[in-house]
């Protein structure tokens, strides 16, 4: 090995140094902005590396650089645009868009190096056949499965399951199909073969995602993420590139944690949750404003003085208060209640929102105090000692009807807001959330529930909250 390939490498080392390293700082919310630069300052060094590693070898023209060029400049513009542009609400979507860019990305460097080989009539060794199906089967569903998740996400399709007579066979026979073509290719290397288990692949993506339920969302993001990771570490293995093996294979593990994570707050398994079928997606009003047995509606000008006067209060925010991108109102209310000496806390459930960590990134994007942020386990002991739980636009990760068996989420890990002396729920309407069940809270004796947009109703709440104050 040349001096400058043991350079390229130790750079590589570097550059796998930060990826560890800003992934550790990511940890505390208090040093994620940092890790996000280390991480970045890696990969900076990474590219240009591998930018020198070509330019030594001579091996793409000018059409070639071109080409990257034009690449990195469209890519690099379309990054840009999304940071400045797309709102936190839409994060999820986003998410899974480039989940499937990176995905197919991948897919597509085996693609291209199983092509060259193929071509070049030498043959191709078991050790690339074998890492470059991988990469194509995982990039190809990470593709079309990321594609379906932002779909449903957007609501460009209907977030309920959806599925057929016969579906859980079609699955089986896309992944029998797709197994029978990577066996025949490991030992006579096929062009037409690679297309079929690529077809096979991005078939079962879609039949993978679309039976999956809106309840199960958060936990798709993340497994959706692992596998990109993954698929990036198999184009490693295939292009010979020691930082996208670590690089792919940080994302694939770390993101694997997370989802095994995320199914055991739903107290659901992972193959359970591919399995599909849960969830109904987020249902329009199953009861008009103020009806239902047992259900107490409240005016603004009531809960404000409940809240005014409290001596704790801990609010929970779902992905009402997202969709409705009232980040800012909450923390204009939490900021003047603390004005009057009221202790704020949020309670943050691990599958609240839409992606892993969603109403963290919101409330910080609103300046919300880190410290304030208590995860579950941290708050429940907490809602007994609380005055008043503001529950805002959060459904099945409150309803106590986990706690008992027979229902949809039995077993699911919830926020104990019954527990609290009084309960505040801010909702549009008595519509079910994803799970499709009615949220027993609401029936609750100490639930009041405050009818309104969660933009609109925290105005209303701070206004009113002012006016007590002057």
């Amino acid at each position: 090995m040349s001096a400058f390939h043991t350079i390229i490498d130790l750079v590589y080392v570097a550059a796998a140094s930060c990826f560890i390293l800003g992934l550790h700082l990511m940890n505390n919310p208090a040093t994620a902005r940092r890790g996000n630069q280390v991480s970045t300052a890696g990969m900076v060094a990474a590219v240009a590396a591998t930018l020198a590693l070509i330019v030594h070898s001579g091996a793409i023209s000018v059409t070639g650089w071109i080409v990257m060029a034009a690449g990195a400049l469209v890519g690099g513009s379309a990054g840009l645009y999304s940071a400045r542009t797309v709102q936190m609400t839409a994060m999820p979507q986003l998410v899974s868009v480039f989940n499937a860019v990176g995905g197919g990305a991948a897919a597509l460097v085996g693609i291209h190096d199983y092509m060259t080989l193929a071509d070049a009539g030498r043959g191709v060794p078991g050790s690339i056949t074998v890492t470059t199906l991988l990469d194509v089967i995982i990039g190809a569903v990470t593709f079309s499965g990321s594609i379906i998740a932002a779909g449903k996400l957007q609501g460009l399709i209907t977030s309920a399951p959806v599925t057929f007579p016969g579906a859980r066979v079609v699955n089986l026979m896309l992944a029998a199909i797709a197994l029978g073509a990577c066996g025949y290719l490991i030992t006579t290397p096929s062009l037409p073969g690679l297309a079929i288990v690529l077809v096979a692949a991005l078939a079962f993506g879609i039949s993978m995602v679309m039976p999956i339920g809106g309840a199960d969302m958060p936990v798709v993001i993340s497994l959706l993420n692992a596998f990109t990771g993954t698929a990036v570490a198999m184009a490693g293995f295939v292009i010979g590139n020691w930082a996208l093996i670590i690089a792919g294979a940080l994302v694939g593990a770390s993101g694997g944690i997370l989802t095994k994570l995320m199914a055991d707050a739903m107290n659901r398994s992972i193959g359970n949750i591919i399995v599909g079928g849960f969830g109904t997606g987020d249902s329009a009003a199953a009861v008009l404003p103020g009806a239902g047995a047992g259900v107490r509606a409240i005016e603004a000008d009531d809960a404000a003085i409940q809240l005014a006067y409290a001596s704790k209060v801990i609010i929970v925010p779902g992905y009402g208060l997202a969709a409705a991108q009232a980040q800012h109102a909450v923390a204009e209310l939490a900021d003047l209640l603390e004005s009057r000496g009221v202790e704020v806390s949020y309670a943050i459930h691990p599958v609240a929102g839409r992606m892993p960590g969603h109403m963290n990134v919101l409330l910080a994007e609103a300046n919300v105090p880190y410290p304030q942020l208590k995860e579950m386990d941290e708050i429940n002991p907490e809602f007994s000692r609380t005055d008043v739980a503001l529950v805002i636009g959060a459904n099945d990760v409150t309803n106590p009807a986990a706690r008992r068996p027979g229902t949809a989420i039995s077993g699911m890990p919830i926020l104990d807001v019954d527990q609290a002396k009084s309960i505040i729920v801010i909702k549009r309407s008595m519509g079910h959330g994803y799970a499709g069940i009615d949220n027993e809270l609401y029936a609750n004796p100490k639930t009041s529930m405050y009818f309104a947009d969660a933009k609109k109703g925290l105005a209303g709440l701070t206004s009113a909250v002012k006016t007590l104050v002057g």
